[in-house]
């Protein structure tokens, strides 16, 4: 039986605050959007806008949203920022007939495309950039950023705001519902900052071989560079989690995550199968969200 596993991660005395400051900073920063008709993205199921928002920094931030044809509220998907530089209105591969019966908000934080003036990320790079100072590590601004997108998608009157889904390919959607009320259900996969140093001692895959080239280069700042990324383990996060949640990932490897967390979660293991994968998580959606009909792309059925 494989022994449970807990991150060697310590919580930092001023975990609170450092959160409650970025949050303070997000709520005093104007969001000042705005929304300009995209035709090129457009298709016959939804309408889509690129639209233009601001974080802390202040920083302009972008994203696509697509709202169905139709009378709403309309079930809400949020596709929280990815580590690339592309953001994409749907993701790629899935079927765009969803669009027709969610409304999908995909952000780009910043250093993404569109959103990458006067930052410019690097991929990879951006997951060490400001490493050295919790108070300007650039993933501090980023999930702000993905705050701020939860926030924009409120202010929709098309979204169903008992009908929220915030999804990503990392912890963002915990982070974002942790810190900031609206969204109903979590899709996440904790891999980048679940026990940062133990997993990137496992793995040359980027991001987190970006930490082990960083300590590679400077070894001495090894308790630095654990203090900084300590601040986003989803593990302390847990505790404000309350909304039924996918986790992507083992359960003897995220058992003391699961544990802490007061909302239920359900566990669910990759078969390494972008369609096995991608049935069970649209069926979980689906499910969750109470609509009969799950849309599959075409070379899923």
């Amino acid at each position: 039986m494989p022994v449970p596993y807990r991150p060697t991660t310590t919580r930092p005395e001023d975990f609170d605050a450092y959160w409650n400051c970025t949050m303070k900073a997000l709520d005093a920063t104007p969001m000042a959007p705005e929304e300009e008709l995209m035709p090129i993205r457009s298709t016959a199921y939804s309408t889509t806008y690129g639209v233009r928002f601001t974080s802390v920094g202040p920083y302009r931030l972008f994203g696509y949203l697509s709202i169905p044809h139709g009378e709403g509220p309309f079930p809400t998907l949020v596709y929280l920022t990815r580590l690339q530089s592309v953001v994409e209105p749907l993701p790629q591969g899935d079927a765009v007939e969803k669009l027709g019966q969610f409304l999908v908000f995909a952000m780009a934080a910043r250093g993404q495309r569109n959103a990458d003036r006067p930052y410019a990320a690097s991929f990879p790079g951006l997951f060490m950039d400001g490493i050295e100072d919790p108070a300007g590590y650039v993933m501090r601004g980023i999930v702000a950023d993905c705050c701020r997108a939860v926030d924009y998608v409120l202010t929709r009157p098309e979204a169903d705001h008992r009908r929220m889904v915030g999804i990503g390919q990392n912890e963002m959607p915990l982070l974002a519902a942790a810190l900031r009320g609206g969204l109903t259900h979590l899709v996440a996969s904790p891999s980048f900052y679940y026990g940062t140093l133990d997993r990137a001692a496992g793995t040359e895959s980027y991001p987190l071989e970006e930490v082990n080239e960083y300590l590679r280069q400077f070894p001495d700042r090894r308790a630095m560079v654990a203090r900084t990324v300590s601040y986003f383990d989803p593990l302390f996060f847990a505790p404000r989690i309350t909304v039924p949640t996918l986790l992507w990932g083992s359960r003897p490897v995220l058992g003391a995550m699961v544990e802490s967390m007061p909302g239920r979660a359900e566990v669910r293991a990759s078969e390494h199968s972008r369609y096995r994968d991608g049935v069970f998580q649209e069926r979980w959606v689906a499910r969750q969200l109470g609509l009969k009909d799950v849309i599959l792309p075409a070379h899923w059925r």
